[in-house]
């Protein structure tokens, strides 16, 4: 089984859906984590609990989309642990509007937060790993990237970006000995997702049981499936995966238009 035994771990947007699972997978694997967000309450709990279970974790509070706060993060891992082995660049915001909807401080929002924040990310972690010869930065874009989502051409966009961003990081710094990889995960249950259907004539639940019946797998994806995924990804044993994306969305993919 893949292990981050001992690894040191940057986790952004760690402390709710994807990244809370990440963050609670890898400290639980043996890694030292420091798990960033802007829920201060949370993050503080979340460090506490897996602390007081014997793992390695500490919460920064910051904001992606502001550079020193992600310089900040970078040199706490660092100094705490002495070097940074992987990134989940994990953070992201979603706002649902059509474009002659739009407002320009949605846009920025979704364009600092899941698009710059990764580009700063990348900017103060990559020189750490080229330094060691060695380390994994991966990013969590979205099906978003691939289908044109009704009311989400921003957010699509920002999320497409990052595959052209992991694809460029790759042939600047892998020789270095920097992997890139992308998951792009398809609809999963996170607070993000329930955050979505708010608006609908319909209740939350017959929405999931709508959507998970479309799914080849008939389910809702979990954080957990994300996390289980990002952790082999930053392993030793994914050695060879580099520039990728990896799609974790149950099949839909697959799905014929009619």
């Amino acid at each position: 089984m893949s292990s981050l035994q001992e690894k040191v771990v940057l986790v952004t947007g760690g402390t709710s859906g994807i990244g809370e699972g990440c963050t609670e997978l890898f400290a639980r694997d043996g890694a030292k984590v420091v798990t960033m967000s802007i829920q201060a309450k949370e993050g503080e709990a979340l460090a506490k609990r897996l602390t007081t279970e014997g793992h390695t974790c500490l919460f920064h509070y910051g904001d992606v989309s502001k550079e020193a706060d992600v310089k900040a993060a970078v040199d706490l891992a660092v100094s705490r642990f002495g070097r940074l082995d992987g990134v989940h660049a994990n953070a992201g915001l979603m706002r649902n509007q059509k474009i002659t909807d739009l407002t320009l401080e949605d846009f920025y929002a979704m364009v600092n937060v899941n698009l710059l924040g990764p580009v700063l990310v990348a900017k103060y972690a990559i020189p750490v790993m080229e330094r060691q010869g060695k380390g994994v930065l991966v990013m969590t874009t979205s099906v978003a990237a691939d289908i044109g989502f009704p009311c989400h051409g921003i957010y699509c966009a920002t999320k497409a970006g990052l595959v052209a961003l992991i694809r460029s990081l790759t042939t600047d710094h892998s020789p270095k000995g920097v992997r890139f990889v992308g998951v792009s995960p398809g609809t999963i249950d996170t607070p993000m997702l329930a955050a979505s259907c708010a608006g609908w004539s319909k209740p939350k639940e017959e929405i999931y049981a709508d959507v998970a019946r479309r799914i080849p797998v008939q389910r809702l994806g979990k954080p957990a499936d994300i996390a289980h995924a990002v952790r082999f990804l930053m392993s030793d044993e994914a050695g060879f995966i580099n520039g990728s994306i990896v799609n974790l969305e149950g099949g839909t993919l697959c799905l014929p238009p009619w």
